[in-house]
């Protein structure tokens, strides 16, 4: 997730390589720029605020300049370059604000960070409806001026328009209070929901089933019980492999409440709040206004696409569950239905007694330090990048490592790895932006942060399914520092169309599942012999079964992102909405009492109606593996053209553009159907 994100051949041996692992210094300024971002993340909350303050200070400064006779820059690139920096400076604090705000360990900065992020989202605001601004900007000529700038400009000048900066001043006003509302209800719902962990205490017998590492690391308290928690890292291993039916029951629903009550309020007002903007700007819903700028370009494509695909899993999926019940009533003869708590449990045991796959076989062989050795060598050796770590570079937490990236001799970027789970930190993977990158100017900086069991005086072995998040976030980590490179700041990194954002992530997911890129990392923690390549073969097979029952998951989810911002939602049980959905979408029976959508951390910031770019984007990214699987996917120059073509440009061109670019045609659904009927 981004709440998404390399290269000449560089060949390492060991772990990282000798280049890799040579320390860089916090103050090295070898090259032009000298990334520092992250500086502002471990001051004292009035630091951070003055800074906030200052930066704020500045860019008004820089665009007051654009409607300054006298003080207005002379040429277009140069007016243009004010406006950049501008909007550049904005960014990168909106950037750390967020960051600060989710993961910050201290309490009072989290607090700062938030008001920090409405005071800049507001200035943000204040701009985007600025005539006078809008107008020096519309003015310009541009013909003379690159395809890349003219893009850009088209891009700025029609976020102004969708902004509102053409209505009459009441409705811009109206526009301001809308847009400052919908900033501090953002930051409210996405709080409930990392502040909001759960815990149950169970008796150490309902660990039976569970690998022996996690049960070593969930040692009875004082009082003889165990402590169970809704991270991801607790909840995920324990309903897949505890034998306890009830205590995943009791588990499930805990996890089903995270959000509540708080959240109904907040996502009330937050869903009237985006309906109320998007009919003063014209709009019939926040969907439509939401889709208008992306791939979709219309609600009713995306809606298609959910229900067109929904038709297309809808008898896999029920083939899928018939196979859950029977083998449930192995256990319970007279059972008539599998219910949502059952369904990883019962999932493993068919793969484990119908593939020959017990997914606890490959816990031993992805021990947390070398799957990220193994994340950060493989993606070296296909795109040609060194990666340096920076030993006392300035952080928020002493478990946050830093490492620069290099292309050769030139420093590309930087990124921060937070990567366990701690009291008041985001509670789910993502990758944010902390720095954005432009040619020549300033290097691009990305924090990615994960809840991994934390290493110790025991390894912290990892599930599968953690190892593919990690090349995931490491995907948008790439696709930010990569595209860093161009020349305006609103192209920079990730700066697609939000429904092609995850591809580039979703891509690099694929090498979790190959038998030439899994055995450079994946060994024994005891033997260290590498991951069987019968063991990945059996995995891959066994990984077909679900695939229907999870393709539906994903498109209840798209439903419920897209059906809350269809319409007016005043006077709407969201809870009631979702449920019925989750009984159109998905064979298990809704249960009253559970709240899946008051955690559901996508309904806020980028995503909001638009899920089902999770799918869309998925469709591409299989299209995109089609030349790896032609010539392998450590084809190095398969890798470079994929970086050159679909990563390297950022947001310069159309994501439509960029695959054809990369495909030499555009992208299709063949290789997503391949992938469907089976891996």
């Amino acid at each position: 997730m981004r709440s998404t994100f390399v290269i000449v051949a560089v060949m390492f041996a060991g772990c990282l390589g000798t280049s890799a692992r040579t320390p860089a210094r916090a103050g090295d300024t070898r090259g032009p720029l000298a990334p520092e971002a992250g500086r502002l993340l471990a001051t004292t909350p009035e630091h951070f605020m003055e800074a906030c303050r200052r930066d704020i200070q500045e860019a008004r400064g820089a665009v007051a300049r654009l409607t300054t006779p006298g003080a207005r820059p002379a040429t277009t690139e140069a007016l243009l370059t004010t406006y950049d920096d501008a909007m550049a400076l904005l960014d990168d604090i909106v950037g750390r604000s967020g960051i600060g705000a989710n993961v910050h360990p201290d309490a009072a900065f989290r607090a700062a960070a938030e008001r920090c992020e409405q005071a800049v989202e507001r200035v943000r605001t204040d701009i985007s409806l600025d005539r006078r601004v809008y107008d020096v900007l519309a003015a310009l000529d541009v013909a003379r001026q690159d395809a890349v700038t003219r893009r850009w400009v088209a891009r700025v000048l029609r976020g102004f328009q969708r902004a509102g900066v053409d209505r009459d001043e009441a409705t811009r006003e109206r526009v301001r209070v809308l847009q400052e509302e919908l900033i501090v209800l953002g930051q409210e719902f996405s709080r409930h929901i990392h502040e909001d962990v759960r815990h149950l205490d169970v008796a150490p017998s309902a660990l039976a089933g569970l690998p022996e590492d996690y049960v070593r690391a969930h040692p009875p308290g004082p009082d003889g019980l165990v402590r169970l928690a809704t991270d991801s890292s607790d909840l995920g291993p324990f309903m897949t492999y505890a034998k306890d039916t009830a205590t995943r029951e009791a588990l499930w629903r805990l996890g089903r409440r995270r959000g509540h009550p708080r959240n109904l309020d907040t996502l009330s007002r937050m869903l009237q709040a985006r309906h109320a903007l998007a009919t003063l700007l014209g709009y019939p819903s926040w969907a439509a206004y939401a889709a208008e700028d992306k791939m979709v370009r219309e609600e009713r494509v995306a809606a298609d696409f959910i229900e067109e695909l929904a038709t297309a899993v809808d008898g896999r999926m029920r083939s899928e569950y018939a196979a859950l019940l029977k083998r449930k009533q192995r256990d319970v003869p007279d059972a008539t239905r599998v219910e949502p708590w059952e369904q990883a449990w019962l999932e493993d045991r068919v793969r484990a007694e119908q593939y020959r796959f017990d997914s606890r076989e490959l816990r031993p062989y992805f021990e947390y330090t070398r799957v990220k050795r193994g994340v950060m060598d493989l993606t070296a050796s296909l795109f040609g990048l060194t990666y340096r770590r920076v030993l006392d570079a300035p952080v928020w937490h002493p478990e946050v490592e830093v490492w620069d990236v290099y292309e050769g001799a030139e420093r590309r970027g930087r990124f921060y790895l937070d990567m366990h789970p701690r009291p008041g930190k985001y509670t789910h993977a993502a990758q944010w932006d902390l720095a954005v990158g432009r040619a020549g100017r300033s290097l691009p900086e990305g924090v990615l942060t994960c809840n991994f069991p934390r290493p110790g005086a025991r390894p912290a072995l990892l599930q599968h399914s953690e190892v593919r998040t990690f090349f995931h976030e490491f995907g948008h980590l790439l696709h930010h520092i990569l595209g860093g490179r161009v020349r305006w700041a609103g192209l920079s990194g990730t700066r697609t169309e939000v429904d092609f954002v995850e591809a580039p992530a979703q891509v690099l997911e694929e090498w979790a599942w190959s038998v030439e890129s899994l055995q450079r990392f994946a060994r024994h923690i005891d033997t260290d012999a590498p991951l069987p390549a019968d063991l990945i073969s059996r995995m891959r097979r066994a990984d077909s079964f679900g695939k229907g029952l999870w393709v539906r998951q994903q498109l209840f989810y798209a439903a419920v992102s897209l059906s809350l911002h269809s319409g007016d939602p005043a006077g709407t049980d969201s809870t009631a909405s979702v449920l019925a959905l989750q009984e159109r979408y998905l064979p298990f029976r809704a249960v009253s009492g559970t709240y899946a959508h008051l955690a559901f951390t996508q309904l806020d910031g980028d995503y909001s109606a638009l899920y089902y770019t999770y799918l869309w984007s998925l469709v591409i990214a299989r299209d995109l593996l089609t030349p790896f699987e032609r010539h392998g996917l450590m084809d190095v120059e398969t890798a470079h053209h994929y970086r050159d073509t679909v990563l390297a440009p950022g947001g310069s061109k159309d994501a439509a553009d960029l695959v054809r670019d990369f495909l030499g045609r555009g992208y299709d659904f063949g290789a997503y159907s391949r992938w469907l009927e089976g891996r």
